[in-house]
């Protein structure tokens, strides 16, 4: 019946459309990841789909921090000392307003800051200039307190690797070092908090 109405060519041409359809709306799709704000979301939703939450060295493997002395900078731009830190559990990230990785993982860092803050250290440290990392973090609602690398300072710590993060606990132990992003809202992290901040 359908075939009295088109011919057989017809319906190819028909075929052929419809293909070529759906290959326009994959390829706006796509491009939509590069050219518009919704492709920016959606790029920080994949990063954050596609982070774990980071794996905890053993005990026995873990390197300790024994120098403690490295000037920063705090959220007013005022000198301070690491050394403030020493005997405590301390978080540190490194992280960039302009890199889509750092922009996903904060998300989580600030669920963690959330919970933990006044228990532990948090240094989320950048170097870049104060007026971005203002913007970037009224834009986003983040809360948790930022610092501010200086650079050409002697540093425990690798600053180069952006974004990376370390967790140490109380005697300088290194608990857990990551490369790149991860999900530090979970409960193995918290779980490992917990115990840190009890000894």
């Amino acid at each position: 019946m359908f075939q009295e109405f088109f011919s057989f060519d017809q319906i190819q041409k028909m075929k052929i459309g419809k293909k070529t359809i759906v290959n326009i709306a994959l390829i706006l799709f796509v491009l939509s990841f590069f050219l518009t704000p919704m492709g920016h979301y959606g790029k920080v939703i994949l990063n954050r789909l596609f982070s774990f939450s980071p794996p905890i060295i053993e005990e026995a493997q873990r390197e300790r921090i024994t120098d403690y002395d490295w000037k920063l900078k705090d959220a007013d731009w005022k000198f301070f000392n690491f050394e403030k830190s020493k005997g405590n559990v301390v978080f540190i990230n490194l992280w960039a307003s302009w890199k889509l990785p750092s922009e996903a993982e904060l998300v989580s860092i600030q669920e963690m800051y959330n919970r933990y803050n006044g228990k532990m250290d948090f240094y989320i440290i950048t170097n870049e200039n104060r007026p971005p990392v203002e913007e970037f973090m009224a834009k986003h609602g983040f809360t948790f307190p930022v610092t501010y690398l200086i650079i050409g300072e002697k540093t425990p710590i690798n600053p180069d690797e952006v974004p990376s993060s370390y967790l140490i606990d109380k005697k300088g132990n290194i608990a857990i070092y990551k490369r790149k992003i991860a999900d530090w809202s979970t409960t193995k992290v918290y779980n490992l908090l917990d115990k840190l901040i009890a000894e």
